[in-house]
């Protein structure tokens, strides 16, 4: 979905700074290209891009726990059981400035259940602008496939959901709802 909204955003004329772990997919030509690996250099990485953005858009599916203890070499197998020890990730979106900031955040949501309410939550605990959120419990679609179905909340307490279809066309209307909200956002800061 990320690099959909890149290519989506390149397309509507904006400059596009792609920050990505390992993917399948090419990075859409024309976008600055940030390559990341784990969830601390993504972290790095959005605090330094946020500086000199106007809208940040966290798409990312991180993780919610990582290894406590990351061995150098292979471990060989053993005949008991194994145990492994997971800690939080630290929460990106959570860690954004919380006061007045120069720029409009847009969350996502990958919800299993609750849909509406677990993003309204997030929308107001992560202090987002805009969060769309996704149902992720289906196979058929979401993760890991070419199309998306999803419900944009604003915080102004407005909702629009497009329904499944493929994710450039999802990205294209993304980009166009979150240019509108944007430009209302920087007219209110300079006005």
């Amino acid at each position: 979905m990320g690099y959909a909204i890149a290519e989506a955003a390149l397309a509507a004329g904006h400059s596009v700074t792609l920050i990505s772990g390992p993917a399948t997919v090419a990075p859409p030509e024309g976008v600055e290209f940030i390559s990341v690996t784990t969830s601390d250099e993504l972290h790095d990485e959005v605090h330094r891009a946020m500086r000199e953005c106007d809208v940040l858009v966290m798409c990312a599916a991180v993780s919610d726990y990582k290894p406590a203890k990351v061995e150098p070499r292979k471990l060989k197998k053993r005949k008991t059981s194994f145990a492994l020890e997971l800690i939080p990730t630290r929460d990106i979106l959570a860690s954004l400035p919380k006061g007045d900031r120069e720029f409009l955040v847009v969350g996502f949501a990958a919800e299993t259940h609750d849909l509406e309410m677990n993003a309204q939550k997030k929308l107001r605990e992560k202090n987002c602008d805009v969060i769309v959120a996704n149902d992720v419990s289906k196979a058929d679609f979401g993760m890991e496939s070419d199309e998306n179905a999803v419900t944009i909340f604003l915080r102004s307490g407005e909702s629009k959901t497009i329904s499944r279809t493929s994710k450039k066309i999802i990205a294209g209307e993304l980009v166009k709802i979150i240019s509108k909200i944007s430009q209302n956002y920087l007219t209110k800061k300079t006005g």
